[in-house]
């Protein structure tokens, strides 16, 4: 054997070798990659950020406060509103005790007049003395009732502008509550675009966060697949990890597009020949080892 027929035989012999002892791409139904709900996290409110402690890959709960902007101003006006709100209630009327002196000037006075009467009955007082007593108990009737009406206005008046006050401070509560960084889900943190000491404006994106505990293929079926794929199906996931023997994971099917597109370029279908394909989502079993981004295999039989 010469010398070319020798090369040619030992990397014909190599390529058998590599192709026995590495992984099979086994038979499949659809291809995709392994994706998870992210969520861009913002800032809700302008200012310096005081605190920002996330670093990538950090586990978060939801709810949890990893951070927070400059709150100074807000709460410095929050104070100036409780201080203009506790000045608002002194200025309040106690009706009671403001018309307390009248009513007893009126009580004398309808004694008075109980005793004209009993000295008018007995001949011993005039019609005119009662005349009088009954005319000024009226008009002292309608100077305590215009009094109380005033006292009731000027209360109501402030009562509206404690309740504007109110108002207020429960805005500037809701600006000191978006001055926190919270997590939305429970998710690990894919990116951070903001660090401490930075000055974020509202809307500006601070990190973002994935739920990797619901992870899912976003997988393509061509329109024959269709006719035998429903939501709620199971089907097993075959992730493209490099090894010789994957392990097989249970998938359920939760979402079929309703509109078909071109077949992405990275993405391998069982049918060569389609161009066109269905997008469809398969959540896997919680707990499985999988990474976003990594290649999966659908198996739907």
């Amino acid at each position: 054997m010469d010398r070319n027929s020798i090369i040619r035989f030992t990397a014909a012999a190599t390529v058998a070798l590599t192709a026995g002892c590495g992984p099979r791409t086994p038979d499949f139904d659809a291809c995709g990659q392994v994706d998870a709900t992210e969520v861009t996290v913002s800032a809700e409110s302008s200012g310096r950020i005081i605190r920002l402690d996330i670093n990538e890959g950090d586990r978060l709960t939801e709810g949890e406060c990893i951070g927070y902007t400059d709150t100074v101003q807000i709460w410095l006006q929050r104070e100036e509103l409780l201080r203009r709100k506790e000045s608002a209630k002194v200025k309040t009327v106690d009706i009671e005790c403001q018309t307390r002196a009248q009513y007893a000037k009126l009580e004398n006075l309808m004694s008075e007049l109980r005793r004209s009467e009993d000295l008018l009955r007995k001949d011993a007082g005039t019609r005119k003395q009662v005349e009088d007593l009954e005319a000024e108990i009226e008009i002292l009737k309608g100077q305590i009732a215009a009094a109380e009406q005033n006292y009731r206005q000027n209360n109501e008046s402030i009562l509206c502008e404690i309740n504007t006050i109110d108002v207020q401070i429960a805005e500037a509560d809701d600006r000191l509550e978006k001055c926190r960084i919270c997590s939305p889900v429970d998710g690990t943190v894919l990116a951070k675009y903001a660090e401490k000491g930075e000055t974020a404006t509202s809307g500006k994106p601070l990190f973002s966060i994935a739920d990797t505990d619901h992870l899912y293929v976003r997988a393509y079926f061509s329109t024959e697949q269709l006719a035998g794929l429903r939501t709620g199906d199971t089907v097993k996931v075959i992730p493209d990890d490099g090894s010789a023997k994957p392990a097989v994971y249970t998938g359920t099917v939760t979402w079929i597009s309703e509109e078909a597109e071109f077949t992405p370029k990275n993405i391998q279908t069982r049918d060569e020949r389609a161009d066109l394909v269905y997008a469809a989502k398969i959540a896997v079993e919680k707990g499985a080892p999988l990474r976003i981004g990594m290649y999966a295999y659908i198996v739907t039989d």
